[in-house]
């Protein structure tokens, strides 16, 4: 009996050159998922797999901590991660990459994991434009000079500033909530009142009171935080701790208040990063094929998508998930943002 008339072989098969892709990307106990409907989240995100091999390089103002998984010669797909997660969002994105031939990279963000500072006297600052500067100083040092990026949260907004300001260079995006650019004047006028009530943790963080609060509560604030973006995501105590390590970054609580204090204008910018900050305030349009997406349970501020697509120069789609999928897309539907990935590269 041949493979394609044996769907049982043919899941065997599948599922045991995932695991041997898994093992080769550095992952630690990876158990392939079994397949799902499109649209659909696991539901329960299990910690039995991890990324053990993490490198490092020296790019611009960082070392940065990173996975470089897959074929050196292989498409690069660069996924950003966001507040208050880590690179493990991606754990199960990263071995179906693999296995379709691509080169997987997956930074941890400044403040975030083993990324560190290269010098004592730089600020600790979580602005906009400093993500963006930073992806770049970290591409180049890897030589990387096209990928695909994509993200979710502070993540997707760092795939989408690169996308729109190089589009010779980042050459597709997927992005989970669309089109997230901001700037300082842009965030002066007050939102409708549901709206703001959203927003609550930026303004507990732009007190003193807050600051102590997250330094002392880390792991407990953003483990409500993932519940609060996540309702209907049952993640285990193993799952949250997986990536909470990551959160005790010393630069941790110092980026995170900078970034929601800079979007206030309660924190200053930084003039490196000002040449940057300018092209952004004038919110760009994407000139490259894009996908967004959005889960039916995302509990964090997010916009409505019919109020970006003009954003999108280039073919675009929204793909909205629906049966329970949170704020963390990547990983309540590792699949589904896989694909997504796998789909937009076509269009290139």
């Amino acid at each position: 009996m041949n493979e394609a008339s044996n769907p049982k072989r043919r899941y065997f098969l599948g599922t045991a050159a995932l695991g041997l892709v898994a093992t080769q990307a550095g992952l630690a106990g990876a158990v392939p998922m079994a397949p799902t409907k499109a649209g659909a989240g696991s539901g329960i995100s299990p910690a039995s797999d991890t990324f053990t091999d993490i490198r490092q390089i020296r790019a611009g103002v960082l070392d940065v901590g990173y996975v470089d998984a897959g074929p050196a010669n292989g498409k690069p797909v660069v996924l950003f991660h966001g507040w208050p997660y880590d690179i493990h969002a991606f754990v199960d994105v990263a071995p179906i990459l693999v296995t379709a031939g691509y080169r997987v990279i997956v930074p941890h963000l400044r403040g975030y994991g083993s990324t560190r500072f290269l010098s004592n006297d730089t600020p600790r600052n979580g602005q906009q434009a400093s993500f963006t500067a930073d992806a770049v100083a970290f591409l180049d040092a890897l030589k990387i000079e096209q990928a695909i990026v994509a993200g979710f949260d502070w993540g997707a907004r760092i795939a989408t500033t690169l996308a729109a300001l190089w589009p010779q260079r980042f050459h597709a995006l997927v992005s989970v909530s669309g089109y997230l650019i901001g700037s300082q004047e842009g965030n002066v006028k007050p939102l409708a009142p549901k709206a703001e009530l959203q927003w609550w943790y930026q303004y507990y963080f732009a007190t003193p009171r807050g600051e102590r609060g997250y330094r002392e509560n880390t792991h407990a604030f953003a483990r409500l935080i993932w519940e609060l973006a996540s309702p209907q995501w049952k993640f285990d105590d193993a799952t949250f701790a997986r990536s909470a390590k990551s959160l005790d970054n010393p630069d941790h609580v110092a980026i995170s208040i900078s970034n929601y204090r800079w979007r206030l204008g309660l924190a200053p910018s930084e003039p490196r990063y000002e040449a940057i900050e300018r092209r952004l305030a004038a919110f760009p349009d994407v000139a490259v094929p894009t996908i967004t997406m959005e889960g039916e349970a995302n509990g964090a501020p997010h916009p409505d998508p019919t109020n970006y697509a003009r954003k999108f120069l280039k073919k675009y789609e929204h793909r909205h998930l629906a049966k329970g999928v949170g704020h963390n897309l990547p990983q309540e539907a590792p699949r589904d943002f896989a694909q997504a990935i796998l789909d937009v590269a076509k269009w290139i």
